[in-house]
């Protein structure tokens, strides 16, 4: 039995042979070691849980004053649940970025990946990730960064693809579960969302997912569940699209869902014409790229009235 052999197809993601190994298919190296700074921003890694090993990647813009306190920005990488990665190259090169050009302090955190280590382990290390960054409110954290410059008054979470999926539950558990007292969820930013649909599963998430499930798991497809969007934490939403993108119609479901549901805050949505799934990612540099980043910099730090 060698390579040849496939027992499982779970493209564009990976392929699994019949002989147990791996093959992711798409995305770039798992893991670069932290440069010390990089577009404007320092940078570090902190090891937050041993076991199952849980890691978040610091981003501090370079011009932060001594004391300076910044809103605190809580990021979720993509992926389909199995492929990329907090600490690799493209990901490091877009929250350095979103932090020194939103002027947050940004934390992303490298979960799990499927089929290794199946759903949900990717929600549970998130909410590793997102508990851990929440312990520094009262400013006795773990990390002098946050505790020196976090402003928990001003919380965001957000995620793009898979995480833009783990980010709806992480706002959802923040209510459901509770955060610390001092901290305050001001919105939830979605680029590009994944999530499900009631159509049929996801092979990726069938596969990757090790409990019985359906396709209108509230952690897949949120707008089945309107009675769990009303719980989402956070005053206001921010829904990106691209109008090329495979998942588009998933991204705008979802925003009619939070508009019509009970939720109590506002949701904005920015649709970028002639471009495909997270295209900032690929095309930083690019016009359209650029006008996203200053949406989400609007969104932050409240420089525009908030669309209803």
């Amino acid at each position: 039995m060698d390579d040849k052999d496939i027992a499982h197809d779970i493209s564009p993601f990976f392929v699994v042979y019949k002989n147990g190994k791996i093959k992711r298919l798409i995305g770039g190296p798992l893991m670069i070691p932290a440069p010390e700074s990089l577009d404007g921003a320092k940078i570090k890694d902190v090891v937050i849980s041993p076991d199952p090993k849980v890691t978040v990647r610091v981003f501090l813009p370079e011009s932060t004053s001594p004391g300076q306190k910044l809103p605190v920005f809580f990021y979720i990488h993509g992926g389909g649940f199995s492929i990329e990665s907090a600490l690799g190259q493209g990901y490091t090169c877009y929250v350095a970025a979103v932090a020194s050009k939103c002027n947050v302090i940004a934390i992303s955190v490298d979960y799990r990946l499927a089929p290794e280590a199946p759903i949900p382990a990717c929600f549970d290390d998130s909410w590793t990730g997102l508990k851990w960054v929440v312990s520094h409110a009262a400013g006795t954290g773990p990390d002098p960064w946050i505790n020196e410059h976090g402003d928990f008054g001003q919380f965001f979470i957000a995620g793009d693809s898979a995480g833009a999926t783990i980010a709806n539950t992480m706002a959802i558990w923040a209510t459901v579960k509770g955060l610390e007292r001092d901290v305050k969820v001001r919105g939830v930013i979605f680029s590009c969302p994944f999530f499900g649909h009631e159509v049929e599963l996801d092979k990726v998430w069938k596969y990757c997912c090790k409990e019985e499930t359906g396709v209108n798991d509230p952690r897949l497809n949120p707008a089945a569940n309107p009675e769990l969007l009303a719980k989402l934490a956070g005053d206001k939403a921010l829904v990106f699209t691209a109008d090329c993108d495979f998942l588009r119609d998933r991204g705008l479901t979802y925003y009619e869902a939070l508009k019509k549901s009970e939720w109590k805050g506002q949701v904005e949505h920015m649709e970028t014409e002639g471009e495909e799934h997270v295209f900032y990612l690929f095309k930083p540099e690019s016009e359209k790229a650029a006008a996203v980043m200053k949406r989400m910099n609007s969104f932050i730090n409240n420089k525009r009235q908030v669309l209803p």
